[in-house]
């Protein structure tokens, strides 16, 4: 029953959120607010939750010490974790969003329906901009999940996060 919950959830999610050819429509342009976004089960939003907050624990930040993870869930239901990777000349440094994307890039998933960020913050840590960027690019409108080491904090469309994305419509 639980198992078949979540698959029509996820089924619905994909159905919502612009995938394929139709990802970068102009409806694109328009910020969802968090009130509107669509909310996913609380035990699925607890699972992406907790997957991020295992990616935390392997964050190689020596130099900052702020620890990030996240977990990009497929459309297929697949978690995949990433972690931020700091390097001493900073420019290098690799967020946690941008782990976990290529790692699910570079393994074959192409279409994604939400993400978890966890950070030891008190108030919610979304993605840095280069993150909200490659995210819009790869993932569309996808839910974004801000969470602490306590729980989920905040939910939000990466539209609200990233209201007027450059993408591929505006190189002609």
């Amino acid at each position: 029953m639980v198992h078949d919950d979540r698959r029509k959830a996820r089924e619905r999610r994909t159905k919502e959120r612009r995938i394929g050819a139709d990802r970068r429509d102009d409806a694109a342009w328009q910020p969802v607010s968090i009130d509107d976004a669509s909310p996913g089960s609380p035990d699925a939003d607890l699972v992406l939750h907790a997957a991020a907050t295992e990616a935390r624990t392997r964050a190689q930040a020596h130099y900052s010490h702020f620890m990030v993870g996240a977990a990009l869930e497929t459309v297929g239901g697949e978690i995949i974790g990433g972690c931020n990777i700091e390097n001493a000349t900073y420019g290098l440094t690799l967020c946690a969003e941008r782990v976990a994307l290529v790692k699910a890039l570079s393994d074959g998933h192409s279409i994604f329906t939400r993400m978890a960020v966890v950070a030891d913050t008190e108030a919610p840590t979304p993605p840095c901009g280069p993150c909200r960027q490659l995210l819009w690019e790869y993932c569309g409108d996808i839910d974004i999940i801000l969470g602490n080491l306590n729980g989920p904090t905040g939910r939000f469309r990466l539209s609200a996060l990233l209201p007027m994305p450059f993408d591929r419509r505006l190189l002609g």
